[in-house]
């Protein structure tokens, strides 16, 4: 794992720097919350830990990515 230190404003470049894939910016830092804002084609998925983690318990094993939005809720019974 890389660990890069950054301050408030300051970028990362994911990829060639000539040609990036993206670029990772802190927004804001206000206390222990820090705000990060990722520049990113839209076909680039991105995920908080928790919602990719659901994402890999709930769906069947495939090769394309399910699209979610929001919180997977369960079917209500019939």
């Amino acid at each position: 794992m890389l660990v890069i230190t950054r301050r408030e404003g300051e970028e990362i470049v994911i990829g060639d720097p000539r040609n990036p894939i993206g670029i990772v910016r802190i927004a804001s830092v206000k206390g222990e919350r820090v705000r990060v804002a990722f520049d990113f084609p839209r076909d680039v998925e991105i995920h908080r830990r928790e919602i990719a983690d659901q994402i890999t318990s709930e769906s069947p094993a495939e090769d394309v990515p399910p699209s979610v939005i929001g919180t997977i809720k369960p079917a209500a019974s019939i």
